[in-house]
């Protein structure tokens, strides 16, 4: 419970402890600590399996958020005295990850000073050699890939959105015209959805429906430089240069099967890392980041398979045993099925 509400829910320590106070009982933070690390402890093996589950995926998300390790902030004052800063990695940063397979949603969490490319590569590097690269989702920066690590890389069409929505009062009518454009788009992806279409179905839906109104939007862009109708240092000009630029992997959808439109997933997915940064600050060490990104790992894939995450912790630590002699049968989809087994049994 302690773990569900400070990773899960974002609540602090200190603001249990003062909970626990106002109940008459008492539970000091640094034993809260030490009741979530032991725990955590128990929940190792769980915890690389899931990571082993991510890096099979057939579509992964990824993002950065930033993120504060005091720990490490110290260490950056340190480098900044000896101007070691200007040779040394300072940010610090949490990767939100989202992997899915078979219609079931893996999230990861990774704080440190690794990038969300670098943690992506991590993951990878456990997936089967007999799998093909997956579809990678991220923004368009350089750092969300992973090195020499293959993915089919497509890259989010919200934030291509976001750039004209930005600019909006400036140009009010032209911007209109393109969230309509990809408004069209949206509304057929929606469809899809709700139909629950097969990948391959989907992609023939969009490339009979979506790619007119692509093709489209695309003549319309260039267009606007051709003709004269926008300034290339202009806000539109620079909205319209981004979608432009990383067309192809924008509009993968219409070539890839499974291939997202957006990163909007993962971005919801990295509120819970917002939301301990907003209430909790920062953590203390390396080593509370990563007892965070554990617990929060679990819980967030657990809320994705639709299980109670309170549940599942528990039954994580009553089996420990059971779940370090088969770590797949313990995964937040599946652990019903095995307790059932388990019960049945007994």
């Amino acid at each position: 419970m302690v773990a569900l509400l400070r990773y899960g829910l974002g609540l602090p320590f200190n603001r249990i402890e003062q909970l626990q106070a106002s109940l008459g009982i008492p539970l000091p933070s640094s034993t809260q600590w030490d009741l979530v690390a032991q725990a955590a402890t128990k929940l190792e093996t769980a915890y690389q399996e899931l990571i082993r589950q991510a890096a099979k995926g057939d579509v992964i998300h990824n993002d950065d958020s930033p993120m504060k390790i005091l720990e490490f902030l110290k260490e950056n004052q340190q480098w900044q005295e000896t101007g070691d800063d200007k040779t040394q990695r300072t940010g610090i940063f949490t990767t939100g990850m989202v992997s899915r397979r078979n219609g079931r949603d893996v999230v990861l969490y990774s704080t440190g000073r690794r990038h969300a490319g670098e943690n992506l590569a991590e993951v990878l590097k456990k997936r089967p050699e007999e799998l093909d690269p997956p579809v990678q989702m991220c923004d368009a920066l350089r750092r969300n890939l992973p090195g020499e690590l293959k993915t089919i890389v497509a890259n989010c069409l919200a934030h291509g959105r976001r750039k004209f929505v930005e600019v909006a009062k400036s140009f009010p009518d032209e911007v209109k015209h393109v969230l309509e454009e990809l408004g069209e788009v949206y509304a057929i992806d929606a469809r899809a959805r709700s139909s629950e279409l097969s990948p391959e179905l989907r992609l023939q839906l969009h490339m009979q429906e979506s790619k007119p109104v692509v093709d489209r939007l695309e003549t319309w862009l260039k267009a606007q430089f051709s003709e004269k109708k926008a300034e290339e240092n202009s806000g539109l000009g620079t909205a319209i240069q981004y979608m432009l630029k990383h067309w192809e992997r924008l509009t993968l959808f219409l070539r890839v099967p499974g291939a997202p439109l957006d990163n909007n997933l993962c971005e919801r997915m990295l509120k819970r890392a917002i939301l301990h940064r907003k209430n909790s600050l920062f953590y203390k060490t390396e080593n509370g980041a990563r007892v965070g990104d554990l617990y929060m790992s679990l819980i967030a894939s657990a809320k994705q398979a639709g299980v109670d995450p309170f549940h599942y912790l528990t039954e994580l630590q009553r089996r420990q045993k059971e779940v370090t002699e088969h770590p797949s049968w313990w995964m937040p989809w599946k652990y019903k099925a095995t307790l059932a087994k388990f019960y049945s049994d007994s």
